[in-house]
């Protein structure tokens, strides 16, 4: 394509672009994968892709950039200051705020840091011949907006006629409503999955002599079809068949050219779903899913790979570029054929390192599996230890099953990297207390990590405000701090702010804050000496069972149960209901059971929920 703005006939070569601010030590599974669907349906097309990040962080330094990458606010404004230096002082703030949080950033100069961007973005800006490629196109999900937007607006100034192709999780739905005349060097905006519109695009352009010619396509927006509120659609595919092994190529190439000082060992992203198949409507507020997530507005339904095409991905990917931690993407592993996939990467004998995100009802013996393939770490969609408040976020989990899987995580030696909500609108003092009780007797499991609500745009609470006792729903004020009150105003933004009870929970939570930093504390005091085992363990005499219980400042505890008891309390590994652990144990009268269950309740070697009961201690020995 020239740079006159009409097209001279067959497509030959594009780029696809991956800005600051995701995590560094992962190459772009968007692009990556983009770059492998076009090359399998274009063989002669050239597709460029650029992990522009990677750049930015070797020169900042991986400990700040990462920094940096891990708070929104904090990646939106380097680059803001950059868009609206006219805006410096008030994006500075921000950013100031921010970053008091983080002890590596606290002495960080923001212009120094800002510069450091410029100089490396425009470097990468001015090596290259835009006008080459037919298009660019921008993956821009959660940091990458700001980023993102100064690219486009450079790379135009540079060469006017170069046509932007704009996809990824920050343009969904409402998002996209007025982002042409707000940003009008933007062309196209994908809405979903990008693979089968960019293909739809690429192929237009070859048999299309102006852009002007070019007839809609479903799923991508213009900003005709935007002015004429043409109805926005998915364009996906109906399974993930077509869906080829990602090309991260050009990562491995640039971390390899930093040179020895800066290189790593990346973790490599794969996917093994798209979409999320917990699709359960809530009784009253009608909706489906989560109702704090709005990680799904990008798909239409839910799809998996079948099993001997993810983990072929897994083994090519791990053989091509050497390193052995691998990352699934998914929003929460498939539930089918999770036990299929896990066999299968088993058998492929590597020493895997692997990170995936499960729900809480996942069974020990497919936690087992994933530990046996070399899952060290996963995150839990735990976010509350109240069932009632579990029911208000519609998880379709409860408490004892949250602690349940946080025990078996424990015994497996899984890092259990999982967030609980604080916050939520509508919380009360029941669940508050709930919530308390609960973390009673958590102790003896890997902390979980405290995490203010906040309120996702398309997500069910911002679908049904009024029905979680929000007033009013509006765009963080942040973000007209950095783009200012015209863009503010006319732009509908993925981090939304509210008002409603925030001051009242945010009162109502501090004490729950405050377990959370005692937990904390206290299980890494416990965890001083790694020898000394697990804080609630017990070894087991086959006639009796011994529990030891570790204190802090405190000698420890030891429980012996013996015959019955001992079966009792093993029998309740998993949660179960008084009216089970009488049917398995039928010649004891129940009053005798609920003596002995009690007691453990109250010694906290088990816990206890709407007559469940569940053991806490674990297996000394694997």
């Amino acid at each position: 394509m020239d740079t006159s703005g009409k097209h001279s006939g067959l497509l030959d070569k594009i780029v696809l672009i991956s800005a600051p601010w995701p995590l560094f030590n992962r190459p772009s599974i968007q692009i990556g994968t983009l770059k492998s669907y076009l090359k399998s349906q274009f063989p002669d097309l050239q597709v460029d892709a650029h992990h522009v990040y990677l750049k930015i962080a070797a020169t900042c330094g991986y400990q700040i950039y990462q920094a940096v990458s891990q708070r929104t606010w904090l990646a939106e404004t380097v680059y803001g200051a950059l868009l609206y230096p006219e805006r410096l002082e008030s994006i500075k703030k921000v950013f100031q705020q921010q970053a008091a949080r983080q002890s590596s950033l606290r002495k960080v100069a923001f212009e120094k840091l800002i510069a450091q961007v410029e100089t490396v973005s425009k470097t990468f800006i001015n090596s290259t011949n835009w006008g080459e490629y037919g298009f660019a196109g921008f993956s821009i999900c959660t940091c990458q907006f700001t980023a993102s937007l100064y690219f486009i607006k450079q790379m135009k100034k540079r060469f006017p006629h170069l046509t932007i192709v704009v996809g990824g999780s920050m343009f969904a739905g409402e998002s996209i409503e007025n982002i042409f005349e707000m940003f009008p060097e933007i062309d196209f905006v994908i809405n979903g999955e990008g693979e089968i519109p960019l293909g739809r695009l690429v192929h237009h352009l070859n048999h299309s002599r102006r852009m002007q010619d070019i007839p809609p396509v479903p799923g991508i927006v213009t900003a005709k079809s935007a002015q004429e509120n043409m109805p926005v659609t998915f364009n996906q595919m109906e399974d993930l068949t077509a869906l080829k092994c990602p090309d991260y190529d050009e990562y491995f190439e640039l971390l390899e050219s930093l040179g020895p000082q800066k290189t790593f060992f990346p973790t490599l992203p794969v996917e093994l779903s798209r979409g999320c198949w917990w699709r359960k409507s809530h009784d009253t507020a009608g909706f489906t899913g989560c109702a704090f997530c709005n990680l799904n507005l990008q798909w239409d339904g839910y799809r998996s790979k079948k099993a001997s095409e993810a983990v072929s991905d897994i083994d090519k990917l791990v053989s091509k570029y050497k390193t052995l931690s691998v990352a699934f993407m998914d929003n929460m592993l498939p539930l089918k054929n999770s036990g299929e996939i896990f066999a299968r990467i088993s058998r492929l004998g590597k020493d895997l390192h692997l990170f995936g995100e499960i729900r809480a009802s996942t069974p020990k013996r497919l936690l087992a599996a994933v530990r046996a393939t070399g899952t060290v770490e996963v995150q839990i969609g735990i976010e509350a230890l109240s069932t009632r408040l579990l029911n208000r976020l519609n998880k379709g989990t409860t408490a004892i099953e949250n602690l349940e899987v946080m025990k078996h995580c424990e015994a497996l030696g899984i890092v259990n990297k999982s967030n609980l909500i604080l916050c939520f609108p509508g919380s009360n003092d029941e669940d508050v207390a709930a919530t308390l009780r609960c973390l009673d007797f958590a102790l003896p499991f890997r902390p979980l990590k405290p995490v203010q609500f906040w309120l996702g745009l398309g997500s069910p609470v911002w679908q049904h405000s009024k029905a979680f006792g929000l007033k009013a729903v509006f765009n963080h004020p942040n973000y007209a701090a950095i783009f200012g009150p015209a863009i503010n105003r006319a732009m509908q933004f993925t981090i939304q702010a509210y008002r409603g009870d925030l001051v009242r929970q945010k009162k109502l939570w501090q004490p729950v804050k405050k377990k959370l930093e005692n937990w904390k504390e206290a299980y890494a005091e416990l965890h001083q000496n790694p020898a000394s085992g697990h804080i609630l363990s017990y070894r087991d005499g086959r006639q009796f069972l011994i529990i030891r219980q570790k204190r802090i400042g405190a000698e420890n505890l030891t429980h012996r149960l013996e015959e019955t008891s001992r079966a009792i309390y093993l029998f309740c590994e998993h949660h179960r209901s008084i009216k089970s652990i009488k049917g398995r144990f039928p010649g004891i009268p129940q009053d005798k059971i609920l003596q002995f269950l009690e007691m453990m309740v109250t010694k906290r070697l088990m816990f206890t929920e709407n007559d469940k009961y569940l053991s806490l201690a674990i297996p000394a020995r694997p």
